[in-house]
């Protein structure tokens, strides 16, 4: 069986199907920070039917398809986060409003105006509410057999057709995971 990757910002959590919680229930979380106080993510495959514009429609030329809110988590879910891509520059300034997390990845500060941050954007997506865990709380969740933790590709974060995500990204994991994809969300029904 191959190594789990260890627990760092930009790796992946896909739950697993003993996790009941409805919270979690089939989805894919991207790390965004972990240190000794705990961590933060947001849900990926989660798409809600709000569309950005009607939120915060200076946003919306630089939304990802879908351009709706994302279900980010049960934390917060009245505060929005955005996550964005900007590619490095040779000079290596980031603009105002971009905290980089990792990569080309990083957090958006929504009250930045569009004009200063927008056109150094290659993507973004925003998130109503948050997935957190206090200190040991994750890692206690992965020890429990709650959590895949694998590693991110190209195309998790801003991917078009997000309901499938669960699915696609246990598939390209080599050995038994890949065979987990397949399984029927209710293995009563099989």
């Amino acid at each position: 069986m191959a190594e789990t990757p260890s627990l760092a910002a930009g790796t992946l959590l896909v739950a697993t199907p003993s996790l009941v919680d409805p919270n979690f229930d089939h989805t894919v979380v991207l790390l965004l920070d972990l240190d000794g106080d705990g961590a933060l993510g947001v849900v990926l495959n989660r798409p809600s039917e709000v569309p950005v514009s009607d939120v915060l429609p200076e946003w919306t030329p630089s939304a990802a398809t879908p351009d709706v809110l994302f279900a980010g988590g049960p934390v917060g879910t009245d505060s929005a986060l955005a996550v964005g891509a900007l590619p490095r520059s040779e000079d290596d300034d980031e603009p105002v409003g971009f905290r980089r997390l990792f990569d080309e990845i990083g957090i958006i500060d929504l009250d930045t105006p569009t004009e200063l941050l927008a056109p150094a954007l290659s993507t973004m997506r925003i998130f109503a509410g948050y997935a957190g865990w206090g200190s040991g709380q994750l890692e206690a969740e992965i020890e429990a057999e709650s959590w895949y933790v694998v590693p991110s590709a190209p195309g998790d974060l801003f991917g078009a057709d997000p309901l499938a995500l669960w699915s696609r990204v246990l598939r390209r994991q080599p050995g038994e995971l890949a065979w987990v994809s397949t399984r029927p969300f209710d293995p009563t029904l099989n």
